[in-house]
């Protein structure tokens, strides 16, 4: 038995010296920022830092918890020189690290008071794989939204220097949540987007719908007075809120009838429910002839 459990054992060993020593680098924040509902964005700094689109990161703060690792996915692009995570205030843990960054203080913070933050990855997920398709289909539920974050902030940045070269030619995008409130800095990504989209005369590439799921009948009703106003009322973008969920196999034959013979691929960063349902969609909306339509599912869940 020993022979068979050495081998695992070692290379065990070998991977949890290699996450201490890269959790001992020194990491900085440069910048932190409040956005409205208790949610906080770090921005970081660490030498020899490398991510892709979509990953996420384990934190530490020993002025919180010196043995407590948290998981948060990666909200910036590869092109920026720093790498950011958002965090929402929920529990003991997170509002440790908004007191220990001092945003519960009205004067402004000097960088060395700071707290020490030690930073374990990146590691990787299924959303690295966004630019291998000509075609995407990005759904996010709820928190599952900030891979996206990164995907759609790197396709920015792609698009502006160089889109001869970028293989990505549509994204169907999908946003799930039952309170927009809570993640308004992911539509103030929207906005920024969706701006910089017309001005350079595409605005299809990115063709996105937003669903309020937790909203009822009365609610919903009194913002459809507004309607016909330019921007939604809510997200203050020009694409309508949606209310309640998504009839899936129909913006499936949709996507399917604009894009024939084409591999589309498909990402959730959601619930098993909707990771079930996506990919009894993908399957049957796939066309036996190789030539033919075809959905690759991918997910990632919390």
């Amino acid at each position: 038995t020993w022979k068979w459990v050495v081998g695992p054992m070692f290379l065990y060993l070998c991977e949890r010296l290699v996450r201490f020593w890269r959790s001992q680098q020194k990491v900085v924040i440069t910048k932190v920022v409040i956005h409205p509902f208790k949610t906080i964005e770090l921005q970081m700094m660490k030498k020899g830092f490398k991510m892709e689109v979509g990953q996420y990161i384990f934190v530490k703060c020993p002025a919180v918890s010196k043995l407590e690792w948290h998981p948060f996915t990666l909200t910036s692009a590869p092109e920026e020189d720093y790498f950011s995570i958002h965090v929402r205030i929920v529990g003991d843990w997170t509002e440790g690290l908004f007191n220990a960054c001092g945003c519960d203080k009205q004067e402004f913070q000097e960088a060395w008071k700071m707290p020490k933050i030690a930073v374990d990855g990146p590691f990787g997920t299924a959303s690295e794989d966004v630019f291998s398709y000509e075609i995407v289909m990005l759904v996010g539920a709820g928190i599952g939204v900030t891979p996206f974050a990164s995907v759609l902030k790197s396709v920015w940045y792609k698009y502006c220097h160089d889109a001869t070269n970028l293989k990505l030619k549509k994204i169907y995008f999908y946003w799930l949540c039952r309170d927009t409130h809570a993640f308004e800095w992911f539509a103030d990504l929207l906005q920024s987007l969706e701006a910089q989209m017309q001005e350079r005369n595409n605005a299809e590439f990115l063709s996105y719908n937003i669903y309020l799921t937790g909203w009822d009948e009365s609610q919903a009703t009194h913002f459809a007075v507004h309607h016909e106003e330019e921007k939604d009322v809510i997200t203050g973008l020009k694409q309508k809120t949606l209310y309640g969920r998504p009839n899936w196999e129909n913006e499936f034959k949709t996507i399917a009838g604009q894009h024939p013979g084409t591999r589309i691929g498909v990402f959730l960063c959601g619930p098993e429910g909707l990771a079930d349902t996506l990919n009894k969609q993908s399957i049957s909306n796939s066309e036996a002839d190789p030539r033919g339509v075809h959905f690759i599912f991918n997910k990632e869940n919390f």
